[in-house]
């Protein structure tokens, strides 16, 4: 090797190292993660917990409190006007609440949506379950259920005790959703 290739990997080096050292000065640690967890008497708070803590808007643009529904095993269905896969899936979904009526288990959808977009297509098609408005806080609620990326349609099921017993990303099996309300 000759001095001036030498010279040119002393160079590099030197500013390799430099640039690393300014990094270091400049970096800035990150800022802690907090969590605001409402007081529940010493249970620790859950999604289901925030769920029923919710109050949403019906169709009729009316606040709703999502507590009603706590008590009864429960399916909530996260959806979107845009979404192909949550249209494809809530007439059946529909079909499916109505026949039970409530006697065994409720279905509620949760849209992340437009109330306009929401009205008009609840026109179109006769949902018999109720539909309420989130927007896009609806994507946070079902992040908290476990649906990290986001996806729609986002289906859980939860029983009369309050516990999550599943979860379903995309188009709903509905033969798997009937063997698991059945086992309710």
């Amino acid at each position: 090797m000759n001095k001036k290739h030498v010279a040119a990997y002393a160079v590099v080096a030197a500013m390799f190292g430099i640039m690393g050292a300014l990094v270091a000065v400049n970096k800035k640690d990150p800022p802690p993660i907090t969590t605001a967890i409402a007081p529940t008497g010493g249970k620790p708070h859950t999604a289901v917990d925030n769920l029923f803590g919710q109050s949403l808007n019906d169709l009729q643009g009316t606040p709703q409190s999502l507590a009603k529904w706590r008590g009864k095993p429960l399916v909530v269905n996260f959806w979107a006007t845009w979404c192909a896969p949550c249209v494809q899936e809530m007439p059946e979904l529909s079909e499916l609440a109505g026949n039970d009526g409530g006697k065994t288990f409720n279905v509620i959808g949760i849209g992340i949506d437009s109330p306009s977009n929401m009205s008009e297509f609840a026109a179109k098609l006769k949902i018999s379950y109720p539909l309420y408005v989130a927007g896009m806080g609806g994507t946070e609620l079902s992040r908290e259920f476990g649906n990290s990326a986001g996806g729609l349609p986002y289906t859980v099921l939860i029983g009369a005790d309050g516990q999550v017993r599943k979860t379903y990303l995309g188009k709903l099996k509905f033969d798997e959703l009937r063997a698991d309300l059945a086992k309710l």
